[in-house]
């Protein structure tokens, strides 16, 4: 290659590297301008709702936290970061609904032991009662504040012959809102849970349970049954599948949760299980015994639950024999049982 095509290669090169040059600076400078960084919020952080928190909400970490609040609009009833113990919030339940972003006032919040902390903690519809316990029929003080039990009904059936013995599970996954005037877990200095027993247990329950358990006090003993926490959520799946819980469709994943808790929460009353003295002895009864009238007739339950009407006979006379047929006991006079 010569000298002068060898200038000229140097050249164009040179012209092309000016020319790629250039383009980039054109680029560079049609490009949209940076945006300017948003202005940061001055002042104290105030403590705020994460989400939108109705009446009744029991305060959790996930539920509040601080963020940065402008100066002049902060108030004295406000909670705000370095003054306020966050720790001591949690437990508190709301007393007036707060929405999302919106800041949580003292007035707002109620702690237990405070004088409306238990009409605050119940839910919408529900109500209070207490039921007198002992420690076995308190498990032991194994008991505490939120904890869910079933009520177990103990009674005595008595008539003509043998009683009938008969324990019922009336009542399931009722919440427990306070154990004798604690509305707490009681703590010791090391932090453990302090277990102790109590004479008496309030319960969140709707009106018409409340009705029952007023009721059952009266026919015989109850006893607390604790669940297990994993409990609820083998009951939510069975209440699905029975189409007892409706999610409407395009609800939102807030309100689908919403629904799910509620159900999860609900007190069951329907489906009671029952077992007599005869499914544990085979020298118990498994029917109610026959109950005398005025002395000239009886009249036989029919059932062990005391569901359906009593129907009037005359009264045996003479000798009687039980007959035992598998769990079913009778009582028949003995010319009966011998032409049998």
């Amino acid at each position: 290659m010569d000298r002068k095509k060898l200038v000229l290669l140097l050249g164009a090169l040179i012209v092309a590297i000016g020319t790629a040059f250039a383009a980039r600076t054109m680029l560079a400078g049609s490009t949209a301008p940076a945006a300017e960084a948003a202005a940061v919020p001055t002042g104290p952080r105030v403590l705020v709702a994460k989400r939108a928190l109705p009446i009744g909400t029991i305060i959790t970490a996930d539920a509040v936290g601080y963020q940065p609040w402008p100066n002049e609009l902060v108030q004295d009833a406000y909670f705000l970061d370095g003054e306020a113990d966050l720790n001591a919030l949690m437990g508190t339940v709301v007393r007036f609904p707060i929405t999302a972003g919106e800041p949580v006032t003292q007035g707002a919040l109620v702690a237990p032991g405070d004088r409306g902390f238990l009409a605050a903690a119940l839910g919408p519809g529900m109500r209070a009662v207490t039921v007198p316990v002992s420690a076995q029929t308190g498990v032991a003080g194994f008991v505490f504040p939120g904890d869910r039990i079933d009520l177990v009904l103990t009674q005595m059936v008595e008539g003509e012959g043998t009683p009938l013995k008969a324990a019922e599970t009336v009542l399931s996954n009722l919440r427990v809102l306070a154990t004798d005037q604690a509305t707490e877990t009681n703590k010791d200095d090391s932090g453990q849970t302090v277990v102790s027993t109590f004479q008496t247990v309030t319960l969140e329950v709707t009106p018409k349970i409340a009705e029952k358990i007023a009721v059952a006090q009266t026919i015989g003993q109850l006893s607390l049954v604790l669940r297990s926490i994993r409990d609820s959520s083998d009951e939510l799946e069975r209440a699905i599948a029975a189409g007892d819980v409706n999610i409407p469709a395009g609800a939102t994943r807030e309100q689908e949760e919403r629904l799910l808790k509620a159900a999860m929460a609900r007190p069951i009353d329907k489906n009671a299980s029952f077992s007599t003295g005869g499914d544990v002895s085979r020298f118990q009864r498994s029917t109610p015994p026959p109950q005398t009238r005025d002395g000239g007739s009886y009249t036989q339950t029919a059932a062990a639950s005391g569901a359906g009407a009593t129907a009037a006979s005359p009264a045996p006379t003479g000798p009687m024999v039980r007959v035992s047929r598998g769990k079913q006991v009778e009582e028949v006079p003995v010319s009966k049982a011998a032409s049998k």
